[in-house]
Order: C-alpha cells, then sequence, then structure tokens
C-alpha cells in the first residue's frame, strides 16, 4: 500500500487542518486525540510519511527513529504521564485497528489503563 498524502494526519502536518499542539520538532508533532479514551489521550505522529510501526522502522533513517522516541520520552515527562505510569499503543493495519493510515503513537494515561484484552 503507497502512503496516501490526503490522510487526516498528513492534512494536519501541512497546516491544512488545525490541531492543538502539545509538541513539535522535526520529528514528531503530538495533539490531543478527538475522541480521548482516557483523562490524557495523546497522538504523537512522525513527520515523515510512513503508514505504520512496521514501516517506519524498516524505513526511516535511524535519526528519525531516535528523534521520534525522543519526542515521545519527551511528551510523558511534559505530561506528567511518568509518575503513575501510562499505555502507549501503536495500532497497525486493520486487524490491529489502524483508523488513519500514517503511524502514530497513542500515549494514555491520567488515570488507570485497565488490562489488556486476552
Amino acid at each position: 500500500m503507497a502512503y496516501d498524502d490526503q490522510n487526516i494526519f498528513a492534512k494536519i502536518l501541512r497546516g491544512d487542518i488545525p490541531c492543538t499542539k502539545l509538541y513539535e520538532d522535526e520529528f514528531a508533532l503530538a495533539f490531543p486525540d478527538i475522541n480521548p479514551q482516557r483523562q490524557i489521550h495523546i497522538l504523537v505522529i512522525p513527520k515523515g510519511p510512513y503508514l505504520s510501526l512496521e514501516d517506519f522502522g524498516a524505513n526511516a533513517s535511524t535519526e528519525e527513529i531516535t528523534g521520534f522516541y525522543r519526542a515521545v520520552s519527551k511528551i510523558v515527562q511534559e505530561n506528567g504521564l511518568s509518575e503513575n505510569g501510562f499505555r502507549a499503543i501503536a495500532n497497525t493495519g486493520d486487524h490491529g485497528g489502524q483508523e488513519v493510515p500514517h503511524f502514530h503513537v497513542h500515549l494514555l494515561g491520567g488515570e488507570p489503563a485497565g488490562k489488556m484484552v486476552s
């Protein structure tokens, strides 16, 4: 599958659709999820055109990967998620429940996340 530059996250990155920026640097952009599942629900997206976690890991440069995950750590710290813990989720593909075809990480916190479904 080819990257679709008309997906909502690509439009947000271009500035075509506004968002409430919680964090931005050259590698990542973070903003609140419009349908929060916990008290704190932040989406973190890389600036590059990557479809999924797998695509990002296979095709992003070492600098992009390092920069993205360092940004995730900063966002966790800046939003007070470290103290009590948080859940990080990267849904991938249809079976993984991915809704937007642009790699992104959900950071959920501020309250207990509960057990993973088995």
